[in-house]
């Protein structure tokens, strides 16, 4: 696998290969794309619940999702865990492969953009989920619209057989809002 070039992403947009809504080319550097914080949250309400047990999956009241404007702040308290989505709504060709990587400016303050899912399969569809903690020991302020990932692409050796878009209970297929974990859907 090779990851793509800016003058290959840029051909591969072009192309209409892989399809990027709300994107600005300018924020199209070396082999990365720059992604920006969107609107919606889903905060945890931790009260609520006394446990999750990940074969019955998530109970729906354990978050509340919320829309933020433009321009608004966003608290994240120390240990606090929240998803967001990118502004971004991205779909990849059976090709490609996508990894989502927090930025280093963010994560030297204790900012950590994803906890796990940082891959994107071939024939992904959506906005990136983003599973947003703060590891420091104080609140960190963010605000819909900063850069808060930069996104690569791979090239497969050859393209996929199944890709997410088709794959069978594809579970977050197409979202554009964060999701509550699916995992027992598994």
């Amino acid at each position: 696998m090779a990851v793509l070039s800016d003058k290959d992403i840029k051909k591969a947009i072009e192309k209409k290969e892989l399809q990027i809504e709300g994107l600005n080319l300018e924020e199209v550097s070396c082999s990365s794309v720059d992604f920006h914080l969107g609107n919606k949250f889903r905060i945890f309400e931790n009260s609520k619940i006394t446990h999750i047990d990940v074969k019955e999956g998530v109970p729906e009241n354990l978050t509340q999702l919320i829309e933020v404007k433009d321009g608004e702040k966003v608290i994240v308290h120390p240990g606090e865990l929240i998803l967001a989505v990118t502004k971004e709504y991205i779909k990849i060709p059976a090709h490609l492969a996508g990894r989502l990587d927090g930025r280093s400016s963010l994560g030297r303050i204790g900012l950590i953009v994803h906890s796990t899912a940082s891959a994107f399969d071939p024939g992904f569809e959506g906005n990136p989920t983003l599973e947003i903690s703060n590891i420091s020991k104080i609140p960190i302020i963010i605000r819909p619209g900063i850069k808060i990932a930069r996104f690569t692409l791979d090239t497969l050796s050859s393209e996929c057989e199944t890709p997410y878009s088709k794959k069978k209970g594809a579970k977050y297929f197409g979202n554009t809002v964060p999701e509550n974990s699916k995992i027992n859907k598994d």
